[in-house]
Protein backbone atom coordinates (compact mmCIF):
# COMPACT_ATOMS: atom_id res chain seq x y z
CA UNK A 1 0.00 0.00 0.00
CA UNK A 2 3.12 2.63 0.42
CA UNK A 3 4.61 1.53 -2.70
CA UNK A 4 1.05 2.36 -4.69
CA UNK A 5 0.96 6.12 -2.40
CA UNK A 6 4.61 6.91 -3.12
CA UNK A 7 4.13 6.67 -6.83
CA UNK A 8 0.75 8.39 -7.00
CA UNK A 9 2.53 11.36 -4.86
CA UNK A 10 5.36 11.15 -7.39
CA UNK A 11 2.88 11.30 -10.62
CA UNK A 12 0.67 13.91 -8.72
CA UNK A 13 3.54 15.85 -8.11
CA UNK A 14 5.24 15.70 -11.55
CA UNK A 15 1.60 17.18 -13.29
CA UNK A 16 2.14 20.00 -10.59
CA UNK A 17 5.61 20.96 -11.09
CA UNK A 18 4.93 20.50 -14.87
CA UNK A 19 2.44 23.20 -14.72
CA UNK A 20 3.68 25.26 -12.78
CA UNK A 21 7.20 25.37 -15.19
CA UNK A 22 4.91 26.10 -18.12
CA UNK A 23 3.23 29.05 -16.89
CA UNK A 24 6.52 30.79 -15.42
CA UNK A 25 7.82 30.09 -18.91
CA UNK A 26 5.02 32.19 -20.10
CA UNK A 27 5.91 35.08 -18.28
CA UNK A 28 8.21 37.27 -20.27
CA UNK A 29 10.31 40.10 -19.16
CA UNK A 30 10.86 43.65 -20.84
CA UNK A 31 12.89 46.60 -19.56
CA UNK A 32 9.42 48.43 -19.77
CA UNK A 33 7.63 45.51 -17.64
CA UNK A 34 7.51 43.52 -14.70
CA UNK A 35 7.13 39.65 -14.46
CA UNK A 36 9.42 36.58 -13.66
CA UNK A 37 12.55 35.58 -15.58
CA UNK A 38 15.85 38.18 -16.21
CA UNK A 39 16.65 40.34 -19.21
CA UNK A 40 19.77 42.89 -19.69
CA UNK A 41 18.50 46.49 -18.75
CA UNK A 42 21.07 49.07 -20.58
CA UNK A 43 22.12 52.03 -18.15
CA UNK A 44 21.17 55.67 -20.39
CA UNK A 45 24.47 56.32 -19.72
CA UNK A 46 27.95 54.66 -18.99
CA UNK A 47 29.39 57.55 -16.68
CA UNK A 48 29.58 57.90 -13.49
CA UNK A 49 27.94 60.97 -11.98
CA UNK A 50 29.00 62.50 -9.00
CA UNK A 51 26.83 64.30 -5.90
CA UNK A 52 27.44 67.24 -3.44
CA UNK A 53 25.00 68.48 -0.90
CA UNK A 54 24.79 72.14 0.63
CA UNK A 55 23.97 72.24 4.96
CA UNK A 56 22.51 75.13 6.55
CA UNK A 57 22.31 75.41 10.36
CA UNK A 58 18.91 74.01 12.21
CA UNK A 59 18.25 74.44 16.04
CA UNK A 60 15.34 72.47 15.88
CA UNK A 61 17.78 68.85 14.62
CA UNK A 62 20.03 70.23 16.52
CA UNK A 63 23.01 70.61 14.20
CA UNK A 64 23.25 71.12 10.48
CA UNK A 65 20.86 69.43 8.05
CA UNK A 66 21.12 68.60 3.90
CA UNK A 67 19.36 70.92 1.97
CA UNK A 68 20.17 70.71 -2.03
CA UNK A 69 22.09 67.88 -3.44
CA UNK A 70 23.46 68.92 -6.64
CA UNK A 71 24.08 66.01 -8.81
CA UNK A 72 26.77 66.32 -12.26
CA UNK A 73 27.63 64.78 -15.02
CA UNK A 74 24.41 63.95 -16.66
CA UNK A 75 24.89 62.52 -20.06
CA UNK A 76 22.27 63.58 -23.07
CA UNK A 77 20.70 59.83 -22.80
CA UNK A 78 19.45 60.29 -19.52
CA UNK A 79 17.28 63.54 -20.34
CA UNK A 80 14.23 63.92 -18.64
CA UNK A 81 14.05 60.46 -17.07
CA UNK A 82 12.87 60.31 -13.77
CA UNK A 83 15.09 60.34 -10.86
CA UNK A 84 15.24 58.93 -6.95
CA UNK A 85 18.04 60.06 -4.81
CA UNK A 86 18.26 58.82 -1.24
CA UNK A 87 20.20 60.01 1.20
CA UNK A 88 21.53 56.81 3.58
CA UNK A 89 23.57 55.99 6.29
CA UNK A 90 26.14 53.84 7.29
CA UNK A 91 23.87 50.94 7.29
CA UNK A 92 22.24 52.30 3.75
CA UNK A 93 19.35 52.59 5.75
CA UNK A 94 17.14 56.02 3.83
CA UNK A 95 17.49 59.09 5.84
CA UNK A 96 15.15 60.65 3.04
CA UNK A 97 14.56 60.73 -0.71
CA UNK A 98 13.58 63.04 -3.40
CA UNK A 99 11.84 62.20 -6.67
CA UNK A 100 11.84 64.30 -9.74
CA UNK A 101 12.44 64.31 -13.67
CA UNK A 102 16.05 64.94 -14.45
CA UNK A 103 16.25 68.23 -17.48
CA UNK A 104 15.75 68.36 -20.82
CA UNK A 105 19.43 69.64 -21.36
CA UNK A 106 22.80 70.34 -19.07
CA UNK A 107 24.67 68.39 -16.87
CA UNK A 108 23.50 68.90 -13.54
CA UNK A 109 20.56 68.86 -11.87
CA UNK A 110 19.64 69.19 -8.08
CA UNK A 111 16.90 67.94 -5.74
CA UNK A 112 15.67 70.05 -2.47
CA UNK A 113 16.15 67.78 0.65
CA UNK A 114 15.24 70.84 3.20
CA UNK A 115 11.91 69.93 4.35
CA UNK A 116 13.26 66.60 4.84
CA UNK A 117 15.30 67.97 8.12
CA UNK A 118 17.88 65.17 7.46
CA UNK A 119 20.94 65.30 9.75
CA UNK A 120 23.82 66.42 7.94
CA UNK A 121 25.83 63.96 10.39
CA UNK A 122 24.11 60.82 9.43
CA UNK A 123 24.64 60.87 6.20
CA UNK A 124 27.14 58.85 4.54
CA UNK A 125 26.30 58.06 1.38
CA UNK A 126 23.90 59.90 -1.50
CA UNK A 127 22.22 57.19 -3.87
CA UNK A 128 20.88 57.98 -7.52
CA UNK A 129 19.05 56.22 -9.35
CA UNK A 130 17.49 57.30 -12.93
CA UNK A 131 14.88 55.45 -14.74
CA UNK A 132 12.75 55.18 -17.51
Amino acid sequence: MTVRRAVVALLVSGVVFGAIYGLAASLGVSSSSLGAGNSSVAACQGATLTSSYATAYDSTIPGYKVGVVTVSGLASTCYSKSFRIALVNTSNTSLGEVTGTAPSSGTTFTADFTSSNVSAASVTGVHVLIAG
